[in-house]
Formats: C-alpha cells, sequence, structure tokens
C-alpha cells in the first residue's frame, strides 16, 4: 500500500481501520484518470495482502460531496479511443473495489452521482449524512452506468426501483436512499465520521478471517441458488475451523474476556 497519492488521502485509524478519502474538493472529489489509477491499486493491493487492516471507510473531502462522478472537464472533448481506455481503468477499478476481501463502508458526506452513487452500491453497507443526495445521472449525458451500477443497484433498491433511478437521473435523497435500501442509516452531518467509525470499530474486533470468510459468502448469496451457496458458505465455514482466531474465540468466551484476534 503506497502512503503517498496524488488524489486520495490514506488515514490509519488506530491499528485496523483505514480510511480512504477521495481527495479533489474542488472538484466535488470527482473521478478522473488519475483518482482512478490511484484508486485501482490500492483496491487491488489488499487483494494480495490485507496489511492488517480489518475495516475500510471510503468517504470524500469536504462538507459537499462524496464523489460528484466522472469528471466531465477532464472527458470534455476526449477521443472515442480515450475515453475507452479511460473506462477500461473505471472497470477495473470498480471490480478491484468489488473484490477487496477487507470489509468496506461508505460514509456518504454529501453528493454521490454517477460513479460516486455506484460506489456506494458497491461497497458492503453504507451510513450516509442527512444533507447526502444521490443520483445516476448518466442517461442524461447519453451515456448508460458502467461501473457496476446496473448490477449492484438492483441487488440493493430491487430492480424496479432501479430501472427508476437509472431511466429517470432523477436525484434522490438520503431519507429515500435509506428507505429504498441503500443507505443503512443516516447520521447527521456532524456525527457521521463518528457514527461509522463506530460501527467500524465493532468490525475491526471481530475475527479478521471470519470477517472476510463471511463477506465472501454473503456476497455469493446474491449471485447462486441457495443450494450451491450453501456449498460455498460451508467451504468459507471450514477454513476457520483450524484457525488460532476459532480457539482464542472459545476460549475469551468461557473466559469471559474479550478476545485477542490476530487473524491467524
Amino acid at each position: 500500500m503506497n502512503e503517498t497519492y496524488d488524489t486520495i488521502e490514506l488515514q490509519r485509524i488506530e491499528e485496523h481501520i483505514l480510511i480512504v478519502r477521495m481527495n479533489r474538493p474542488e472538484s466535488r472529489n470527482a473521478l478522473n484518470t488519475r483518482m482512478g489509477e490511484e484508486l485501482h491499486a490500492l483496491w487491488s493491493s489488499f487483494y494480495i495482502d490485507q496489511q492488517d487492516v480489518r475495516c475500510i471507510i471510503l468517504t470524500g473531502a469536504g462538507d459537499k460531496a462524496f464523489c460528484a462522478g466522472g469528471d466531465l472537464k477532464e472527458r470534455n472533448g476526449m477521443s472515442d479511443a480515450t475515453w475507452l481506455s479511460q473506462h477500461a481503468l473505471f472497470e477495473k477499478m470498480s471490480m478491484a473495489l468489488m473484490d477487496c476481501p477487507i470489509p468496506t463502508i461508505a460514509a456518504v458526506n454529501g453528493a454521490a452521482f454517477g460513479g460516486g452513487c455506484e460506489m456506494v452500491a458497491g461497497v458492503d453497507f453504507a451510513y450516509v449524512a442527512r444533507r447526502a443526495r444521490f443520483a445516476l445521472t448518466e442517461v442524461t449525458l447519453g451515456i448508460m452506468p458502467g461501473a457496476m451500477g446496473t448490477q449492484n443497484l438492483p441487488r440493493a433498491v430491487g430492480v424496479r426501483r432501479a430501472k427508476e433511478i437509472i431511466l429517470t437521473g432523477s436525484p434522490f435523497s438520503a431519507e429515500e436512499a435509506l428507505q429504498w435500501g441503500l443507505a443503512n442509516r443516516i447520521c447527521e452531518n456532524d456525527e457521521l465520521m463518528d457514527d461509522t467509525l463506530t460501527v467500524a470499530r465493532r468490525i475491526a474486533g471481530n475475527a479478521p478471517i471470519a470477517t472476510r470468510q463471511a463477506k465472501k459468502s454473503v456476497t455469493m448469496a446474491a449471485q447462486i441458488d441457495a443450494r450451491n451457496g450453501y456449498m460455498f458458505e460451508i467451504e468459507a465455514y471450514n477454513r476457520m475451523v483450524t484457525t488460532e482466531d476459532r480457539l482464542e474465540g472459545v476460549r475469551a468466551f468461557n473466559e469471559k474476556r474479550k478476545p485477542n484476534f490476530r487473524g491467524k
């Protein structure tokens, strides 16, 4: 994990929590080519080595935007070939986020439009500020969602609601995001990060192998039938039987103390 980036900022909280902050506030944290490269590299690095990070919070710099989507100033006048090349990068970035084995939470501090909204749908779950707004506006620009929006949004809000959101391009509120299933919780604006850190600490305090295996199994549930999903679940479960963390968890329970999980 590179500690220095141009468009994102990393902040290690305590021992096992990482905040990833999209850091282009002058552009409402819009996704340009450089940010795509850096996010792709970051998410991909965690697939190889989790570096003792047990929970990741994804958010945006400032108080106006989580991410405004693709940087249309950079895209203005872009050739077809360059556009396709850039989008291929965004495709790889989106897949790398989905493949990240560490639990990911979006702390949506402001507007999440276009690709920003797709990131919210792509993480494991989302806490949102009351001022947050959402939209997938691509059809109003002559394109369509292309960062897994047409795949992840229906899984979050249902097919009919996803069609309404995507085909109209209309914005919706934090309250609607909660009601429809895109958001897990609405937080007061100045309490968003504290509330998100509270749940991140809860996740980081659990056995890291167990949380990673559980995340993979739950993700699989939306992709295959229940019987094959259960077979996947059992394979994931059996991975933990031989771990030191399983022994420590049971021992700590019987000794009435907090377990000290080491990810082994």
